[in-house]
């Protein structure tokens, strides 16, 4: 049984269908792409799948539970968790407080019954924040925001991560380090749905990519695959692009 499965989900906002009829599937322990041109359709299925957005049609289920109408709180307990694009942590607050309210908030009730899940120092740790923990949030660069909405993601107990972006704007040496923290959280056994323009340093990271275009699934399948197929080369990833991946 799949960990997560949408079924034919559509969104539409008047007159406008921002996503048709998308339906896919994440195996537990997978880490899956997502990618496609601005206005695709990705956040709109993110926050679907979060509970930010309700289908017009279509449903989610998440752990063989029909979660379609869940609110976002009742989702991010029962283990799906969603980053954000724009890195928002309380500003009056240190890296190690803000932590601590994502591991309050997320896990709740369940951390107590489940042995497996990271404490706030493990998570500190994974994420490359331990030496800021005592810092305010706004005294970290773009990258340490970044890493800290993982952080604070990470420690609400996710058992599906879904990640937005978190590698935007980042310079080389920090997407290494994002590409490695994702590896560390994956090594976890912790599911990982991940959205991305940065298709360079995803590829690294995924065996299988959906590409979304006009709000329609227009490839489902492996990234050898998605670099070679002519609509998805002709939508997004471009031909040098494409061959670059191609011969990663």
């Amino acid at each position: 049984m799949a960990l997560l499965a949408g079924e034919a989900l559509t969104k539409r906002f008047a007159g406008v269908t921002a996503v048709s009829n998308i339906s896919f599937e994440i195996a537990e322990g997978e880490i899956l792409g997502l990618i496609g041109p601005n206005g695709a359709g990705k956040s709109t299925l993110f926050a679907l799948l979060s509970g930010m957005l309700t289908p017009t049609s279509g449903r989610i289920v998440f752990k063989g539970t029909n979660v379609t109408r869940w609110a976002p709180h009742r989702r991010c307990h029962h283990g799906l968790v969603q980053t954000f694009q724009l890195a928002q942590a309380f500003p009056d607050l240190t890296v190690e407080q803000n932590v601590r309210v994502g591991a309050l908030f997320g896990a709740g009730r369940r951390r107590k019954r489940d042995p497996s899940a990271l404490t706030v120092d493990e998570v500190l740790e994974m994420t490359d924040l331990a030496d800021r923990r005592s810092a305010r949030s706004t005294e970290l660069t773009l990258a340490g925001r970044k890493r800290l909405e993982v952080a604070r993601a990470l420690a609400a107990s996710p058992q599906l991560l879904l990640l937005d972006e978190v590698m935007a704007g980042l310079n080389p040496a920090e997407l290494a380090e994002i590409v490695e923290i994702i590896r560390r959280i994956h090594g976890r056994g912790i599911t990982l749905l991940v959205t991305e323009h940065v298709v360079e340093s995803l590829f690294q990271l995924i065996d299988r990519v959906l590409v979304l275009h006009h709000g329609q699934l227009l490839f489902n399948g492996d990234v050898r695959g998605a670099s070679q197929d002519p609509a998805v080369v002709e939508a997004y990833l471009g031909r040098a692009d494409a061959s670059a991946i191609a011969s990663a």
